[in-house]
């Protein structure tokens, strides 16, 4: 059918014939569904046409990448780039200090890859992804500024015009919400792949299924330190390179001598239970920096520790032991980026660098010669029986070690000193349990879920979890109300996942709906999901303390963070100078990194909170308001305080402590919330505030087990009665409640109110049957005794099978008969009598 003129059509519309009319509105109905596909096709060709032009012009700004010879990647770049072109996925692993954290993008680059999209390369630590960034920044010299880019949480240093991103493996599993097929990268690299972290195990799991839906796609995956045969055989035998040797050797020293564990016998007992570590760790550090120092004048020393706090403690006895001769610095992520940076600035002096196992993988930290290696970690470990966190000192694995050892060997010969023995380091595990096998479960299930990938027990993990650890994650996620008794999102789940926080902390930020405490709720759920902005160093507790009294409330640390929240922004509105603003908070023993951190998160939760619908309130929440907003979020961190000892009894038998610096921790309250539970020497509770057990009820109304006991006819309420008991996986929430049982069990309560209420005579009525009845039994109960014979009134149950084959099964009280009986008495005045 031809495809009449515009002028024709509307012509033709116009004319008052039903038939002309018809032919006209079909004609016109063809034309509109041929012009939107010849549209298309036009919208196609110019999109095809402008991708063609954007390839070309990316592929022509393209470096050609020097590779330095001395870097034993270097000799194997061919090789490399060879696996990387034929095979959808790559494996290379190589030695720490071999170079190929900064030269595989490059080898990338010179197969072209970049120009049909990002170069996405992934690091476990955000201090790593930053370092990387400036690392191939430099090396790529002539490239225009943004041709390398990093993104980590709070900072996009991103362009249009960026080839090389880096960026947390955080930041990309976030970005399969967005872009499920991740179509903005032609090449991903999984770098320190050995850490397993749980990000990196869900996404190896997830490439694995891009690589089969985007052929084009390719994948390196990259460590010092993995069971490559494992690696391969979960990418279907993808190829593995091993990139042997590192630029120089590295000697290692074993010098248990010098770090032996303080016993309880020696005077230490409670400090070796208050701090679960051993007491003589910097004497240790000092003596094996003097050793080093004898070896050599010169060349920096890395010491390798398991935490903030041990490195102020090895920090202050080293500044005693080598005073003005060195300068001491810290390395750990919470740092700023400024003070981060001074690690990668050498002056003209010797330098000890104090580090977490942030500078383990990836970070380079330059002019090291020696490491000193304490040989343990904080590791952090989920119990699901107590669903709690672990965190304690461990001994690292051999893998870990090796890598710390490798630190020191990448301008010069260098030495490691293991403060351990030879023996305990071939007794130690091969590689670090993946975070996978010792965490919650529950933010991996609700993110598989909202991508539909299936169950979590299908789904191709490098090691699958246990099923206990399956289970318990989503429990978890139906105590917060996220899913169904089919393991089903619900409307609460699919809004949950589209938050990316912790969903316990998701939880808080919907629940503001229902209380209207938004604007309380942004700031307290950004501050649970950071480290605590409060300072409280070992040698400096009084007066940390005395500085946080200012802030402290009796009732509530979540008020007494609102407390803090408001100095700080006050502050920071009318703040002087960013030094100014950065003096308040030391003299408060406030983080100034960790504030801002606090306040830009709370920024990003208030704009999901607001696409979510969710809106500011007018006017200050109350106390209860934000409490019981907090404990849908914060429901198993609930307990009562015993009635011997200082602790608190919880849910699934769990026993905790308040935390030392809590402003509740003189005026303990009866039952209280916290907002985590965390075992070191034992359970300790942070965050804590008093709540009220209704509270806690009304947040676990579909977990809460109700017992109902000794139900009996209560003649002042007129109806059926029990004692209830609330339980909250074993908790005891609430003791002999009097409730009514009508509801509870109408059968048993219509027996009940049959035999307690007319048989035994506790009905109160003045209905003509009731009045009849109770002259009746008076009567006989009187001859009986004047006879003196008890068997002439029948007995209890031929009175009890009487009214009950009478009254309707639905009676149960005084009202329902009170009703059934106005009806039936009409029909028979004497239906109920004697």
């Amino acid at each position: 059918m031809p495809v009449l003129p515009q002028e024709v059509l509307a012509a033709t519309l116009a004319v008052d014939h039903p038939k002309i009319a018809a032919l006209a509105k079909a004609i016109e109905a063809r034309a509109a569904a041929r012009k939107p596909a010849e549209r298309e096709k036009a919208l196609l060709a110019d999109l095809v046409e402008r991708s063609r032009e954007r390839f070309a012009a990316r592929a022509s700004r393209l470096p050609e990448p020097r590779f330095p010879d001395e870097l034993p990647i270097a000799q194997h770049r061919d090789e490399i780039a060879a696996l990387v072109r034929d095979h959808p996925v790559t494996i290379v692993c190589g030695e720490t200090g071999s170079g190929k954290t900064t030269q595989v993008p490059k080898i990338c680059l010179t197969l072209g890859r970049g120009a049909a999209g990002l170069v996405g390369c992934t690091q476990p630590r955000r201090i790593a992804a930053r370092s990387l960034a400036h690392r191939l920044a430099q090396e790529l010299t002539g490239t225009p500024k943004g041709f390398v880019g990093h993104k980590v949480r709070f900072q996009d240093a991103t362009r249009p015009e960026t080839v090389i991103k880096v960026m947390t493996d955080g930041i990309l599993l976030a970005e399969t919400h967005s872009d499920r097929e991740l179509r903005a990268y032609d090449t991903i690299i999984v770098d320190e792949a050995h850490e397993r972290s749980l990000n990196v195990d869900f996404l190896l799991g997830y490439l694995k299924h891009l690589v089969a839906a985007r052929p084009e796609l390719k994948v390196i995956v990259t460590s010092a330190t993995i069971d490559t045969q494992r690696f391969s055989d979960f990418f279907g035998g993808a190829p593995v390179i091993e990139v042997s040797g590192r630029t120089y050797p590295v000697e290692v020293r074993y010098r248990p001598e010098f770090f032996e564990r303080a016993s309880p016998s020696e005077g230490n007992a409670g400090k070796q239970a208050e701090d679960d570590e051993p007491v003589d760790m910097p004497e240790a550090i000092a003596k094996a920096v003097d050793e080093l120092a004898r070896t050599s004048r010169t060349g920096d020393m890395l010491v390798f520790l398991p935490g903030e706090r041990e490195i102020r403690e090895a920090a202050e006895a080293l500044r005693k032991h080598h005073p003005g001769k060195t300068e001491i610095l810290s390395l750990f992520a919470r740092l700023s980026a400024e003070e981060q940076d001074r690690v990668f600035e050498p002056g003209p002096q010797r330098r000890i660098i104090l580090a977490t196992n942030v500078a383990e993988t990836s970070l380079t930290v330059p002019r090291i010669h020696f490491v000193i290696d304490t040989g343990l970690a904080r590791i952090k470990r989920y119990s699901p029986r107590q669903k709690i966190d672990q965190l304690r000192i461990e001994p690292i694995s051999q893998a870990s070690a090796r890598q710390r050892a490798g630190r020191c060997g990448r301008i010069a010969s260098g030495i490691a000193i293991r403060l351990y023995a030879e023996q305990e380091f071939n007794e130690r595990p091969d590689f670090t349990t993946p975070e996978i096998l010792r965490t919650s479960l529950a933010s991996v299930i609700l993110r598989m879920a909202a991508l539909e990938l299936g169950p979590i027990s299908e789904f191709p993990f490098i090691e699958p979890p246990t099923p206990r650890q399956i289970d318990d994650g989503y429990r978890q996620l139906f105590e917060l109300g996220a899913i169904d008794h089919q393991r089903a999102l619900t409307p609460l789940g699919k809004e949950l996942a589209r938050l990316p926080v912790d969903p316990r902390i998701g939880r808080l930020l919907l629940a503001a709906r229902e209380f209207h405490c938004l604007s309380e709720m942004v700031i307290l759920a950004a501050a649970l999901s950071i480290q605590d902005p409060r300072d409280r160093p070992q040698a400096l507790r009084e007066q940390s303390d005395r500085a946080h009294e200012e802030f402290r409330d009796e009732q509530s640390d979540f008020v007494q963070l609102l407390n803090l929240w408001k100095f700080f922004d006050n502050e920071f509105i009318h703040k002087k100078s960013t030094r100014k603003l950065y003096e308040t908070c030391r003299e408060h023993f406030l983080s100034y990194v960790r504030m801002r951190e606090w306040r830009d998160l709370a920024g990003q939760l208030r704009e999901m909170a607001s696409e979510l619908g969710i809106r500011d309130n007018p006017s200050p929440a109350t106390y209860e308001q934000m409490h019981r907003a907090l404990l849908t979020g914060l429901i198993g961190n609930v307990g009562m305080k015993a009635l011997d000892g200082d602790h608190y009894n919880g849910p699934r038998g769990i026993q905790f402590h308040i935390w030392p610096g809590s402003g509740l921790k003189k005026n303990r309250p009866r039952w209280a919330m916290a907002g985590e539970l965390q075992e070191t020497t034992r359970v300790f509770a942070r965050n804590v505030a008093r709540v009220e057990p209704e509270w806690i009820e009304a947040a676990a109304a579909h977990l809460v087990d109700r017992a109902y006991v000794e139900p009996h006819w209560d003649k002042a309420r007129g109806e059926a009665i029990a004692y209830e008991n609330v339980t909250l996986h074993g908790l005891v929430l609430v003791a002999r409640r009097k409730v009514g049982f009508g509801k509870i069990d109408p059968a048993k309560a219509h027996d009940i109110f049959v035999e307690g209420a007319l048989v035994a005579g506790e009905l109160d009525s003045k209905q003509p049957f009731w009045i009849h009845n109770r002259a009746l039994i008076r009567e006989i109960e009187e001859l009986e005794h004047r006879a003196r014979r008890p068997d002439v009134l029948v007995d209890d149950r031929a009175l009890f099978e009487f009214y009950d084959a009478r009254i309707p099964k639905d009676v149960r009280d005084t009202r329902t008969f009170d009703t059934w009986y106005k009806d039936a008495s009409r029909e028979d005045p004497k239906v109920l009598q004697l």
